[in-house]
């Protein structure tokens, strides 16, 4: 298999845009349903209306889960990543609720030679934004990227 994409692709500063995705109530049941988490602020209005947010709203790692999916989907990295590392100083800004409509622009902040000369290390920050451009969710997404060896 040739590959077609490489880390160093992607310097430091690059940024690109996801397209986006509207975050429905099937969303919502379904993350309940595969992760178990059923808690009330999600899966029961009455309950929902009488907190802050007065509604129910999305599970923050099912952001996160859709933010990866979103950049994964764009094809903007093809087969340049190796492996996911982790990820860095997640914070959840701003509820995302039913009918939202999410993106997630990345930038590259950087890009780490390893002592293997055919992978580096890269951080994306990824910052989720709803249909009024409010960050909802931000974080720092860890790969080992494939690098043309020399």
């Amino acid at each position: 298999m040739t590959q077609q994409k490489y880390g160093s692709d992607f310097p430091v500063g690059f940024t690109f845009r996801t397209p986006a995705i509207t975050v429905t109530e099937t969303h919502i049941v379904n993350w309940a349903g595969l992760t178990m988490d059923f808690y009330p602020l999600h899966m029961n209005q009455e309950y929902a209306e009488k907190t802050v947010f007065k509604e129910r709203i999305a599970h923050g790692p099912l952001i996160f889960g859709m933010a990866v999916g979103l950049v994964a989907m764009s094809g903007m990295a093809g087969d340049a990543a190796m492996a996911w590392l982790g990820t860095d100083d997640m914070k959840m800004l701003a509820p995302v609720k039913m009918g939202d409509t999410i993106h997630v622009f990345v930038e590259v902040i950087s890009a780490d030679k390893t002592s293997k000369a055919d992978r580096s290390v890269h951080a994306w920050r990824y910052k989720v934004t709803n249909q009024r451009e409010e960050v909802v969710l931000v974080f720092d997404f860890k790969l080992m990227m494939h690098e043309k060896a020399v």
